[in-house]
């Protein structure tokens, strides 16, 4: 079972804007860690942000 595209191209989006990490560093890290950025920052923004 592959991991859905669509996930991988929101997480990636998600820390290359807030972080401006390349696209290289995001798809080097394990999905759980990944996973686990995103959240970080979703506690970061502020809703409707």
């Amino acid at each position: 079972m592959s991991y859905p595209l669509d996930r991988l191209h929101q997480e990636v989006a998600v820390i290359a804007f807030h972080f401006h990490w390349s696209l290289e560093d995001i798809l080097r890290l394990e999905h759980p860690e990944r996973r686990r950025w995103v959240a970080e920052i979703r506690n970061l923004v502020p809703p409707n942000s």
